[in-house]
């Protein structure tokens, strides 16, 4: 039986590129599918990234020069029948400013990790503005999570603003494999941002095979590779396989980009390839890190 994973994030009809100058949406949802840990439940873990712009918010006066913005974005995972099998209102305060008419409204981040019974879903975040009720937002994602044994294959790729570390604390949200995962919210690279890392896993290659992994960065119609960069693997045992790697984009000029990652072996052979969307954006300001929803 063959080995079926995937994760299909189609940003259409709500015009979700961040290339798009006619449908800025003030919510970004980011989603990444792994494998269940353990392979006897069918299922994955999904994990659910999400950034409010700051720049529409309403503020109101906390004290003398001080005022403060509150949201709530709810959370969805829809069958396409219609039924709901996870639903979460998380609610969040950008900082204190004392000056509402400043430029810099930095968005802000979490992300919440859930399983999920293999199906088709619509993976949904409702935003709302707790100061004015007319400022609303809500986007999609359409995700298909299937489960079977076989071939290797890719997880999803995450975008990470540091590079994937070991870490002692307790495990949390943010921690896969022992490594410490530090998001680039929204898949963008914004000012200071002159690396670009990512984060995969690699399921059902046999133990201690030797891997070469490729990547490249391009332009979404383009056929020419921006940057590109290679690393040394080997399949580990009993466990998924870390996929890690760097790029440096200080000479990547501003625009939208493909990352895409494969996986070969020692025959350069393709084994699995998956890719991911980004925005290089020098002029802008990054989202604050992400927090762990109460």
């Amino acid at each position: 039986m063959s080995f079926l994973f995937r994760a299909l994030l189609l940003l259409g009809v709500l015009g979700l590129s961040m290339g798009s100058a006619t449908a800025q949406h003030q919510v970004r949802l980011d989603v990444a599918s792994f494998r269940n840990d353990d392979i006897a439940v069918k299922g994955g873990v999904v994990e659910i990234y999400v950034t409010v712009s700051g720049k529409n918010l309403t503020y109101q006066r906390r004290g003398p020069k001080l005022f403060q913005a509150a949201f709530n974005v709810t959370l969805e995972a829809v069958r396409n029948d219609g039924t709901a099998v996870y639903q979460e209102t998380v609610t969040l305060k950008p900082p204190v400013l004392r000056d509402t008419t400043a430029a810099i409204k930095n968005p802000l981040s979490f992300q919440k990790r859930i399983s999920l019974p293999e199906g088709r879903y619509t993976l949904r975040a409702h935003m709302r503005d707790q100061y004015r009720a007319a400022n609303v937002d809500i986007v999609e994602v359409p995700l298909i999570v299937e489960f079977g044994v076989g071939k290797p294959l890719l997880s999803s790729v995450v975008l990470l603003s540091r590079p994937a570390s070991r870490s002692a604390v307790e495990a949390n949200n943010f921690i896969r494999n022992g490594l410490s995962l530090t998001r680039a919210a929204g898949g963008l690279y914004a000012r200071g941002m002159d690396k670009l890392y990512f984060y995969a896993e690699l399921y059902n290659a046999p133990a201690g095979q030797a891997l070469n992994v490729r990547y490249r960065l391009r332009a979404p119609k383009g056929s020419k590779d921006v940057t590109t960069g290679q690393a040394s693997a080997t399949a580990a045992q009993g466990k998924p396989t870390v996929v890690t790697g760097e790029l440096d984009l200080s000479k990547v000029p501003a625009g939208d980009y493909s990352l895409s990652v494969e996986i070969r072996n020692s025959k350069n052979q393709v084994l699995s390839i998956q890719t991911t969307s980004l925005r290089r954006n020098p002029a802008d300001y990054a989202p604050a890190g992400a927090v762990m929803p109460r």
